[in-house]
């Protein structure tokens, strides 16, 4: 198992991508710690075992506009683990509202969850991932930190500063031989996203693109693909990516109007 003893805490893991992370992290042999804050955790923790054996893994709450929130979880994570090695920070709003549209107080919590949550988290992890021998910062972001979504554009403009997030603490991170990289996704697949269908009426999404059409890859993604790079940018083999932004998207933004 590549992951063997290692401890990672994976933001937003109840469902969608940050679930499809911590059930291959698990699979590896970490020890997972599964957060969530509105939804609960069952399920992820359910496909955890009927995984089989792995590493080991627990459900905490967490809300990451709150440090001292933030700060519980990774003092808990030490004390049921001895340590963090990885911080897969995933967990994010998108309310999908057009930019004239979005009120203040939703821009707020947009900025301050998806953004400022990485972040807090990555400020409030530092103490323990400088102890690691191999630690790991992934920040799950998006292709539209490249390409405006169109559909919500705040959303659009929090991944974007992730990015840059992602580049600035890889500098900040390098004396404590700390990586940082951020996986850009494209279409994945997931239930219960926080927004309503961003596509309304007079803007349908073409039948094509749900199919995987539009895809060079020929489908949507799902929450496995985002697991598999998460396991190689969690490992010792990755030690020389580092301040970089992983594009899997499936080939669309080669393709796609």
């Amino acid at each position: 198992m590549k992951l063997e003893g290692k401890v990672a805490v994976v933001t937003g893991s109840a469902t969608g991508i940050g679930r499809g992370i911590a059930l291959a992290l698990y699979k590896e042999g970490a020890k997972v710690i599964v957060t969530y804050n509105r939804s609960p955790a069952d399920k992820t923790m359910e496909a955890i075992e009927a995984a089989g054996p792995g590493g080991e893994a627990f459900a905490a709450s967490v809300n990451v506009q709150d440090r001292e929130s933030i700060r519980a979880l990774f003092s808990t994570a030490a004390e049921k683990f001895g340590g963090v090695d990885i911080l897969v920070n995933n967990a994010a709003i998108q309310p999908n509202l057009w930019l004239l549209e979005y009120p203040e107080d939703e821009y707020d919590a947009v900025i301050r969850t998806n953004l400022m949550g990485y972040w807090r988290c990555i400020q409030e992890a530092l103490p323990y991932l400088k102890k690691s021998k191999c630690g790991r910062v992934i920040n799950v972001a998006s292709i539209h930190a490249k390409r405006p979504t169109g559909f919500d554009a705040i959303y659009g403009m929090s991944k974007g500063g992730i990015r840059m997030l992602t580049r600035e603490a890889a500098v900040a991170l390098a004396p404590y031989r700390i990586t940082v990289n951020a996986l850009n996704f494209g279409a994945v697949r997931v239930e219960g996203k926080s927004g309503s269908h961003p596509f309304k009426p007079g803007k349908v999404l073409p039948s094509k693109f749900e199919r995987g059409a539009e895809f060079l890859s020929g489908r949507v993604g799902v929450p496995a693909d985002g697991g598999y790079l998460a396991v190689f940018l969690a490992c010792e083999e990755s030690q020389f990516i580092n301040g970089s932004s992983i594009r899997a998207d499936g080939g669309v933004m080669l393709v796609a109007p």
